[in-house]
């Protein structure tokens, strides 16, 4: 291999390595950002819980609702258990 194939080869190497830091990059801001959510709703939905008229059972799905949808997902939740879906 002379001097040019491995220049180039590298520069490929450079490239895709750039390429793909920025991927990892963007679905590491993704999960963090749903983390930060769940924990949250989560934190919320035992706060709500310590009251005696709410009761909204902190499981799987109401985590994961309430990840995704942050504040908005624990006010659906909350409006769903006033109205009486569960």
């Amino acid at each position: 291999m002379d001097l040019t194939n491995i220049i180039i080869i590298g520069i490929i190497i450079i490239v895709l390595g750039i390429f793909g830091f920025r991927i990892l990059y963007g679905l590491g801001k993704i999960v963090l950002y749903i983390g930060a959510h769940a924990l949250l709703g989560l934190i919320l939905l035992f706060l709500f819980n310590l009251l005696p008229f709410f009761k909204i059972p902190i499981n799987i799905l109401t985590v994961l609702i309430t990840g995704f949808g942050g504040i908005i997902g624990f006010g659906i939740l909350l409006i769903g258990k006033l109205i009486g879906l569960y």
